[in-house]
């Protein structure tokens, strides 16, 4: 891969770029547009999911920038992830293989089990049938048939990675997890350190677009508003003046000289180019230190769906 940006080398020698386009909650009427942006702004990474009903459009922009002669497929970076429908390892490669309809590929560079709770394929109710290691074997199936260049998941908890690793003949690459200052996951990372995966951040700038999501089932999420705003913060302000900088792109930097990937998502053209600009400076350790204790820790993404499910990966923190 020749990029002109850092890159993550997984634990299997594949090379992630750490900066990347995400696109939850990008509609499909904006989200071609947004893609093609990114990449001809130097974006050599797009993260996708089956549930986000945008993953035909990314792979229309991707075949006209390579047709375009603006990039080459390996050149770029194409992670998408199984919902929770299709966690079962007989559902699995089928599913894989529609989102590679959708994306016009022969295989994605990174393939994710969305989550790890179950649920009925019409989303009636919760499966209680599926462990987490009974999808991985499924996730290592594809790995192997070459349908994906690495596999991983998301939403795990601590104690889920384990139980997969223990068991895993492919160890997981990957895991994309809820991480930004105010919840800054410093013991999940050290755990991904011991076994080698890489992280991705989701929500780094703290999501300030979450309120306004609704759920694939129609249900909307209880927010509460009153949770202090992650580019509010005091010595995030300081640092963005010191640097001549925005605060997102001192909450990126942060995640980044944390070798985490991260994938700001917008489709607004100018907020694209501008988040890429976070490779012409760099923080001291000192500032690093004091960004990874921050004034306040709380999670954004409670996953009310999983609450009752056996492999619920939030059941430790809504017991407090």
């Amino acid at each position: 891969m020749t990029i002109g940006y850092p890159t993550i080398k997984l634990s299997n020698g594949v090379e992630m770029p750490i900066l990347g386009l995400g696109t939850w909650q990008s509609s499909p009427e904006e989200v071609k547009n947004a893609a093609k942006e990114a990449i001809k702004a130097g974006y050599r990474l797009i993260d996708t999911a089956m549930i986000y009903g945008n993953e035909t459009q990314i792979g229309e922009a991707l075949k006209e920038c390579i047709a375009e002669g603006i990039v080459k497929r390996e050149d770029m970076f194409i992670t998408t992830k199984n919902w929770v429908t299709h966690l079962h390892p007989e559902d699995i490669e089928g599913s894989l293989r529609e989102s590679l309809k959708r994306l016009q590929l022969d295989f994605v560079d990174l393939y994710l089990s969305h989550a790890p709770t179950a649920r009925k394929k019409d989303l009636s109710g919760q499966d209680h049938t599926l462990k987490v290691e009974e999808n991985w074997k499924g996730m290592e199936a594809v790995y192997r048939a070459g349908l994906t260049r690495a596999i991983g998941v998301s939403n795990y908890s601590t104690s889920q990675i384990e139980r997969v690793m223990k068991i895993a003949e492919v160890p997981i690459h990957n895991q994309q997890i809820e991480l930004h200052l105010y919840w800054p996951q410093i013991e999940q990372h050290e755990t991904c350190k011991k076994h080698n995966i890489s992280l991705t951040s989701f929500s780094t700038l703290g999501s300030p677009g979450r309120k306004t999501w609704v759920r694939p089932d129609g249900s909307v999420s209880n927010y509460d508003d009153n949770v202090p705003a992650d580019m509010d913060d005091p010595f995030v302000q300081e640092l963005a003046k010191k640097y001549n900088k925005s605060p997102a792109h001192i909450l990126l930097r942060w995640a980044i000289e944390r070798n985490i990937a991260v994938i700001p998502k917008s489709v607004t053209l100018s907020r694209i180019r501008d988040n890429f600009n976070v490779f012409d400076f760099k923080l001291t350790d000192d500032e690093m230190k004091k960004l990874n204790n921050p004034l306040h820790k709380h999670r954004l993404f409670m996953n009310e769906p999983m609450t009752g499910h056996p492999e619920d990966s939030l059941v430790e923190e809504r017991k407090k």
